[in-house]
Formats: structure tokens, sequence, C-alpha cells
């Protein structure tokens, strides 16, 4: 089990998150920000500091943002386990769901 980011994140990437992880494991793409399954040690100190509540535990997304999930997990198909965000920096990709949503907020 891991912690997903949902849709309220999509073209917000506010990045608060990443301040709190203590394990790196929030990585940067163009649209989103993505959990890795495997390095996220559910700490859970993410989830508070989200200001648009996109961050949700693996089995407590709502329906509407199940897809997510799924988007969560393809992100990292291709990437692997590179071990810590900070490392890699932004990731020019999203996953194909994510990638195939309408533009969101303000500029947009």
């Amino acid at each position: 089990m891991t912690y997903i980011i949902a849709e309220p994140c999509v073209d917000v990437l506010d990045k608060a998150c990443i301040e709190e992880c203590p394990v790196d494991c929030i990585y940067e793409g163009n649209r989103m920000l993505y959990i890795h399954p495997d390095e996220c040690v559910d700490c859970g100190a993410c989830e508070p500091v989200c200001p648009v509540e996109a961050i949700f535990y693996e089995d407590d997304v709502p329906e509407q943002w199940k897809d997510y999930t799924g988007a969560n997990y393809e992100f990292f198909e291709e990437l692997g386990s590179p071990g810590g965000a900070s490392k890699i920096g932004k990731v020019e990709k999203d996953a194909t769901f994510v990638a195939a949503q309408p533009p969101r907020g303000e500029g947009h």
C-alpha cells in the first residue's frame, strides 16, 4: 500500500508534500506529482500539507479518482525505483491517463 495523488494536483504541483516527505519518494511529472509505491513508507506526512487535498491512502481514494491509482503505478513502470526524487529531478512525462486530462487551473 502507498499514498496516491489524485486529480486536484493536476496542473497545480504545489510541492508542499515534497518538502514534508522524509524518504524523498514524491516525483514530479509534467502535470502532477506522483508517489513511488515502493519507496513510500506510509508515514502520511504528505497528506495534511497538501493545500488542494489531493493525497489519499491507496484504499481511501475517492471513487471518482480511482483511475489515479493506476496512473500512479504506471508513472514508475519505465522509471523503476531511482531511490529518491531529488536525484533525478523533474521527469518529463506523465501517466497516460493524466496526460489525457483537459488543462486545469489559471491560465489554461
